[in-house]
């Protein structure tokens, strides 16, 4: 991955100075090394990860870290099976910036997963496993490679054991069974913005029941690409019956409309926001990008009272999506379709005017051709 690609902060921002930052820590290769999901009686709301040995000697660092630098809080931190993520408060300026004090525990991970892989490939050898992997080394359900679960103590060196890189010549690739561990660089995000910090927080909280939920409906969760819808090809997460419903309408809220409140004139807009709540009480399913503060208030509506509805989204998805906050719980519910028209974006921060016109109009598009179907 080539340098340029990493953008570790926003430009503008102080990286020394009192702040919040979430950080993401992720396995690559998505192997679930760092813990395993329970789901106790199948209740996501119960649901917990035990850590691997290489899972808490990952948390074990993040209070090296702390110790090392005493301007560091940790707010609250969640390791998943393939993923950390933590929020961490700067409580006063540093000599050092964040970036630095990050890239320096991600270093120290790193260490860890070399003395993991080390680990794993001398239980390997002694197990009498060939240097190609049959398939009796692969797991049956995802055809993966099956690392042991949790490391023993007499399978992981004492040098893994304290913290610290085994002092040894051989390197991990050289024995023929290792593979790459935490070669990303953590993601660091500032929460500057009022509010972000609750938000974040109760995301990072609920990570573990939103895994249990996908897990349990797998179908709500998946992105399905190629579906087509008039002349239209969409990628879509979430409950796909929803486009063989017996009548849509849109939720496109004018900026004539916003505009004449804004000057005392409410009624327009109040009548019209109070018809697409009206007429999906009456079973027609709403279908907009919901771009606006007023459309963005109709679907909270829908939300709150239960009612379907289609999301046209102005990004694609990317590997492992799913959708956040509300939207999470009703898109396991099968009250949601999120429909895309376009790949997946990494560099796409704001949806532009542009879109805002496209998408619009793609969601006319979508109920003429749905109710001329139906």
């Amino acid at each position: 991955m080539k340098e340029d690609q990493w953008q570790w902060q926003e430009p503008g921002t102080a990286w020394k100075g009192v702040c919040t930052y979430h950080v993401t820590l992720t396995v690559p290769s998505r192997q679930p090394l760092l813990g395993t999901l329970v789901i106790p009686q199948n209740d996501p709301s119960q649901a917990r990860v035990e850590r691997t040995a290489l899972g808490n000697a990952v948390i074990d660092e993040l209070y090296v870290m702390c110790k090392h630098y005493p301007a560091i809080r940790i707010y609250q931190f969640c390791l998943m099976p393939d993923h950390l993520h933590a929020i961490i408060r700067v409580t006063k300026v540093m000599d050092t910036s964040i970036r630095s004090v990050i890239r320096g525990y991600w270093q120290g991970v790193k260490k860890l997963g070399r003395a993991y892989t080390l680990a794993v490939s001398t239980e390997a050898s002694t197990s009498a496993f060939p240097s190609e992997l049959s398939t009796s080394a692969v797991s049956p359900e995802s055809s993966t490679l099956a690392f042991p679960s949790e490391l023993s103590t007499s399978a992981v060196p004492p040098e893994f054991n304290s913290g610290t890189t085994p002092q040894r010549k051989t390197t991990a690739e050289e024995s023929g069974w290792a593979f790459p561990i935490f070669t990303e660089r953590p993601f660091i995000r500032p929460l500057s913005r009022c509010g972000q910090l609750h938000t974040m927080m109760h995301y990072v909280r609920m990570n573990p029941q939103r895994l249990a939920t996908k897990r349990l409906m797998p179908g709500f969760f998946r992105v399905q690409k190629g579906i087509v819808i008039g002349d239209r090809s969409f990628d879509c997460v979430g409950n796909v019956a929803l486009l063989h419903v017996e009548s849509y309408d849109v939720v496109h809220v004018r900026s004539a409309w916003v505009k004449a409140a804004e000057h005392g004139d409410t009624q327009t807009l109040r009548d019209y926001m109070n018809s697409r709540v009206l007429k999906a009480r009456k079973g027609v399913l709403m279908v907009s990008p919901f771009i606006s503060p007023q459309e963005k208030q109709v679907m909270q509506v829908l939300i709150s009272e239960l009612h379907p509805f289609i999301l046209l989204a102005d990004n694609g998805f990317r590997d492992y999506y799913k959708p956040s906050d509300a939207l999470f719980d009703a898109c396991a519910a099968g009250r949601v379709l999120i429909l895309c028209p376009w790949p997946y974006d990494a560099s796409k921060r704001h949806i532009s005017r542009a879109d805002c016109v496209n998408l619009n109009n793609m969601a006319e598009e979508l109920c003429i051709a749905m109710n001329d179907i139906h």
